[in-house]
């Protein structure tokens, strides 16, 4: 079966310290609910519908229609660009004040004013209620918020930030009504209130169903009457059951990468393809570095010369995924390669053999991998199953697989239980930043002990002042090198973005790229 095309990637332009302006293009968004009402299918579950707490693929998916940021990514681009502002900029060139002025006119779907306040209240507000599961932690740099005027919003910050456009026009930038949101809680009605292209009618456990919102202004233009989120709860089986029995016309985030290369071989009769996009969510083996096996440098080691990617990916992922070595994924700006060239690309028994004596380890190395059996990808107990096998193989390891639940899971590793174990990322905008500085600055989310003060003292504080993104490289080229020689994490894969649609349904592949933003407005159906 043809697969479609994914939207192209544009190439990330320099200079983020510029000012950003809206186009000459439509200011406003169409509003008025053209086409078909569109079904869409995952197993992801919406964990929050309140952005002072959503952390998590499925509340970006509805925060990112149903909420406005003051800038957004476009579908294929990789550098925000105004929303429900009208320009924003650096006001300063140690990029430590960012201003923007809103647009005239904007309004929330329950018809309330959308101004400065509104801004601001959202900020001071998530970051007062700090929650465990928030997006809070992506704004340590931000000191306070200003509104001059009913218009105008000024961003201090206390260390220099240029990456703090992309951050504020991710999910974590959603701007809620000062009317409706407690300032020291999170909202629990399973309600919402935006000024986004959607408005959310229904939250329950099993759907959400999203209206056009008519007081929308803004760039998309919507391409359909709504939206009906159904919730598979993990059951692969379940979504892929519903996709061809026509019950839902889209299947993403969940499908098995064995349901995608047997829908991919089907006939054209079966009336479904699969399209493909680019996609930068990536996952790594992560060690706890006081644990003590796994922290142990000629353990570490070892795994790493004995992990065989192509082969993961080819019995577990059936090609849905492409190697990765580096920290970094391909298409960011900043990637190399550091653990291929360290590690190589063909296991070796007797480089991990070596790295094993050279560390006084002369018996089998018993180790457990930890698994959580669906946050971060269905075949992800497989995947460390085939891990271990490939580690027992070379007669050097003793390794099992155990898989919890993922709240279990998370608590286990907050208290170091654990010596290995996976993490999967969905990035929050797409640069390096946000591939280095959650993972190995400070208070990272990793919880492996892990600390270098070159990275945290120099490399990240360096790159995060650099407005212009792409003379970063030097620096990112260091810390990734870095990071391969002393093996806090093993990065395993690269993911490939897919979506499965009934024939009469377009414009997903304005859905799937590097930015991982899930366009509802986009989307269509004859």
């Amino acid at each position: 079966m043809k697969k479609r095309n994914q939207w192209p990637v544009l190439p990330l332009v320099a200079g983020l310290a510029s000012g950003l302006l809206t186009g000459c293009g439509s200011e406003s968004g169409e509003s008025g609910g053209n086409g078909s009402t569109v079904v869409l299918g995952m197993s992801d579950d919406v964990l929050a519908t309140d952005p002072a707490s959503g952390y998590d693929p499925g509340s970006w998916l509805l925060f990112n229609n149903v909420f406005q940021s003051l800038l957004s990514f476009p579908k294929g681009a990789t550098e925000p660009q105004p929303e429900a502002a009208q320009t924003c900029a650096f006001a300063d060139t140690e990029t430590k004040v960012y201003k923007c002025t809103l647009k005239d006119g904007l309004k929330f779907s329950n018809g309330d004013s959308l101004t400065s306040q509104d801004v601001k209240f959202s900020f001071d507000r998530m970051l007062k209620i700090n929650d465990d599961a928030g997006p809070a932690v992506m704004f340590p740099t931000l000191d306070k918020v200003e509104t001059p005027d009913e218009k105008t919003v000024v961003f201090q910050l206390n260390t220099p930030d240029a990456t703090f456009p992309s951050k504020i026009a991710s999910g974590a930038g959603s701007i809620v009504d000062h009317r409706q949101y407690d300032a020291d809680g999170l909202r629990k009605d399973g309600k919402a209130v935006g000024s986004g292209p959607y408005k959310l009618e229904k939250f329950g456990e099993n759907e959400a169903v999203f209206a056009v919102n008519e007081h929308y202004k803004g760039s998309a233009e919507t391409q359909n009457s709504g939206v009906t989120l159904k919730f598979f709860h993990g059951d692969q089986t379940a979504l892929k059951k519903a996709l061809m029995n026509g019950d839902v016309d889209i299947a993403y985030r969940g499908l098995t990468a064995g349901d995608i290369a047997d829908i991919d071989k089907a006939d054209d009769g079966s009336g479904v393809e699969v399209v493909e996009g680019s996609s930068a969510e990536i996952q790594h083996l992560v060690f706890n570095m006081d644990d003590p096996v796994a922290g142990k440098r000629g353990v570490r080691k070892a795994i790493a010369h004995l992990l065989d990617r192509d082969a993961l990916i080819k019995d577990v992922y059936q090609g849905t995924a492409t190697p990765l070595y580096s920290i970094i994924p391909a298409g960011i700006a900043g990637h190399n390669t550091a653990f291929f060239d360290t590690y190589g690309a063909r296991p070796s028994k007797a480089k991990a053999e070596a790295a094993l004596r050279a560390d006084g380890i002369t018996g089998k190395v018993r180790l457990t991998l930890w698994s959580t059996p669906s946050r971060y990808g269905p075949a992800t107990d497989q995947e460390l199953k085939t891990i271990a096998q490939q580690l027992n193989a070379s007669g050097l390891f003793d390794a099992d697989v155990k898989s919890v639940a993922f709240d279990q899971y998370e608590k286990d590793i907050a208290a170091g239980k654990y010596g290995v174990y996976v993490k999967g990322w969905v990035p929050d905008y797409p640069d390096a930043d946000n591939f280095t500085a959650p993972f190995f600055g400070d208070g990272n989310v990793l919880g492996n002990n892990y600390s270098n003060s070159t990275i945290t003292g120099s490399l990240i504080p360096r790159t995060a002042a650099q407005s212009d993104r792409s003379a970063t490289d030097k620096e990112y080229s260091e810390l990734q090198d870095i990071v391969a020689d002393e093996l806090p994490v093993l990065p395993v894969w690269q993911a490939k973005q897919y979506a499965v649609v009934h024939d009469g349904v377009y414009g997903v592949e304005s859905c799937l790229d590097a930015s991982t933003v899930f366009r509802f407005w986009e989307l269509s159906k004859s």
